[in-house]
């Protein structure tokens, strides 16, 4: 595994970030739960074919305002926190903005082939994510 990654910081293994993961998914399932009962509230007696979409698109939005902010403020989503991992650039620094933004849509994008983003984990020389290397961030173990 290449150490080469700027922060200094060790990189986290794949165990560690699943787990994370796995505990994202409740969380932003409540999230989104929480989210949609205003559009629901408000697109009540809309048409299915019109309301379907917009809600998809609606939640994938919060989706994104829940992630970016996070990424990009801190590094860290509360279960990052939980499990010790930050998301850096390769500087070492939080990602900027639009790097979160780009990550967050690569990831949805692996995510709906399949998994793919994450099963390439699995081939990559790093253990990275394909969303992580194609925006030139990474996971790492957060020991501060």
């Amino acid at each position: 595994m290449s150490a080469e990654h700027g922060s200094g910081a060790p990189p986290a293994g794949i165990a560690r970030r699943l787990f994370s993961l796995a505990y994202e998914v409740p969380l932003l399932c409540a999230v989104l739960a929480l989210a949609a009962v205003p559009f629901v509230a408000f697109t009540t007696g809309m048409e299915p074919f019109v309301s379907r979409p917009l809600f998809q698109l609606y939640l994938l939005l919060i989706a994104g305002l829940y992630f970016v902010p996070q990424w990009s403020g801190g590094g860290q989503t509360l279960p990052m926190k939980t499990w010790r991992l930050r998301l850096v650039r390769r500087n070492g620094g939080a990602p900027a903005p639009g790097e979160a933004i780009r990550r967050y849509c690569f990831a949805l994008a692996g995510t709906l082939a399949f998994g793919a983003s994450f099963l390439w984990a699995l081939v990559d020389r790093d253990r990275q994510f394909l969303h992580d290397r194609l925006t030139g961030t990474r996971i790492v173990r957060d020991e501060g």
